[in-house]
C-alpha cells in the first residue's frame, strides 16, 4: 500500500493503431479511472476508403466492419470517459493523427489532448521510459503495435515507476 500522501490515481493512457504511419485508424485502446482497458477494433469510414493506397494493417476489410465499431461510436465512448482531459500516450504524433482524421470525418474538434506518456515522470533521465516500456513488452510477451497491449505496459509501467 502506498505511504499517505502519494497519489493513487491512474493516468488515462491511449493508443491508436493505424495501418501505416498517418494511416487509418485501425483499432484504439485507453485506460479507465478504474485501471480497467476498453479496446474496439473501428470500422473504417466510406470516405477513409476511397484512398488508392489504403493500409488495413494485419486486418480485413471484413474483419473491421463486422467486428469494429463506427467511429462515431468510438467517439461517444471516448467523450463518456475522457471528456475535456489530458491523455497519455507513448507516440503522441501519430495517435494525434489517428484522433484527428476520426473527429475530422464528423467535423468535429478533438476534446482530448495528447501529452507523451514519459512527462509523467519527472525524476526519470531521457530514454528511461523508453527503455523500461521496452523491457517490459518483452516481459509479458505482449506485442507493441497493438493499443491495448500499449495501454496496459503503460499501465504496468506507471503502477511501478509511483511505486519505486
Amino acid at each position: 500500500m502506498p505511504p499517505n500522501g502519494t497519489d493513487n490515481s491512474i493516468p488515462g493512457f491511449i493508443a491508436v493503431e493505424t495501418g501505416d504511419a498517418g494511416g487509418l485508424p485501425l483499432a484504439i485502446a485507453w485506460t479507465l479511472p478504474d485501471g480497467r482497458i476498453k479496446h474496439t477494433l473501428i470500422q473504417p469510414d466510406d470516405e477513409w476508403l476511397e484512398a488508392e493506397l489504403v493500409s488495413l494493417g494485419g486486418y480485413s476489410l471484413e474483419e473491421l466492419g463486422n467486428m469494429g465499431v463506427s467511429p462515431l461510436d468510438v467517439i461517444r465512448e471516448l467523450e463518456g470517459d475522457h471528456f475535456n482531459a489530458t491523455l497519455y500516450t507513448a507516440g503522441v504524433g501519430d495517435d494525434e493523427a489517428a484522433l484527428s482524421q476520426l473527429f475530422d470525418t464528423y467535423g468535429l474538434d478533438p476534446f482530448v489532448e495528447l501529452a507523451p506518456a514519459d512527462s509523467l515522470y519527472d525524476d526519470l533521465d531521457p530514454g528511461d521510459w523508453s527503455r523500461a516500456r521496452g523491457e517490459l513488452f518483452g516481459e509479458l510477451g505482449l506485442e507493441p503495435l497493438r493499443p491495448e497491449h500499449e495501454v496496459e505496459v503503460m499501465l504496468h509501467l506507471h503502477q511501478r515507476l509511483k511505486e519505486s
